[in-house]
Formats: structure tokens, sequence, C-alpha cells
């Protein structure tokens, strides 16, 4: 199975169910209900981490920016993974920069975009 991740908006589309208001003494209906809208959420948070997990071949889908039009390095946070089509250079780990016509991936170091 192959998994294509097009962005984390699947991710995020898992929304914190809202639970019933507890009776003042014990209500099976209540306990019933409460069991329920728990075991839809939680199947499908297991879907989600199922599909993340199913496969080691998987396609990892992401925006392609020019160097000028990338979000800046901190605010994206260290480890943050993306591609550019205009670096000058393909020297792993050195600072990118646009005007080239290399297509290479880039990583943040919270600081600054990074070929690799």
């Amino acid at each position: 199975m192959t998994l294509i991740v097009t962005s984390t908006s699947e991710l995020q589309r898992i929304a914190t169910p809202a639970l019933p208001q507890a009776a003042e003494q014990y209500n099976r209906s209540y306990q019933d209900q409460l069991n329920n809208v728990l075991r839809l959420y939680l199947n499908r948070l297991d879907s989600i981490l199922g599909q993340l997990s199913a496969s080691t071949q998987s396609i990892i889908l992401t925006t392609v920016y020019t160097v000028a039009t990338l979000p800046s390095a901190v605010t994206s946070g260290v480890g943050a993974r993306t591609f550019v089509s205009d670096a000058n250079a393909t020297t792993f780990a050195s600072i990118v920069a646009g005007g080239g016509a290399n297509k290479v991936p880039v990583y943040s170091d919270g600081t600054n975009w990074r070929i690799g």
C-alpha cells in the first residue's frame, strides 16, 4: 500500500468530540452514548495512524517554492522540509540561494533554509 500525503489537513480534520453532559446519577443511556462517541473518535484516530504506518513505501508531496517565496525558516521551525525549483547550488547543508535552475529539497535549521 502506498500512502500519498498532500497536506496535513487530513490529520487536522480529526476534531475532539463534544462529549455528552453527565447525569448526576448513573444513567445507562448516557454511558452508552459516551462510549459510542469515544469509539467513533478512537476508530478515526486508529485509521489515520494505521495509514501513516502501513507502508514503508510512501510518497510525500510537498509544495514547490522558488527561494524568494519560501516561508520564513524561523516560523516554519527546525526540521521543516519543502522543495525549491531555482537553487543556484546543490551542496548538501549549504544555505539555499535562488537564481539557478537546480531543483532540490530544503530543510529549516530554525534560522535558514538549507539544501538537503
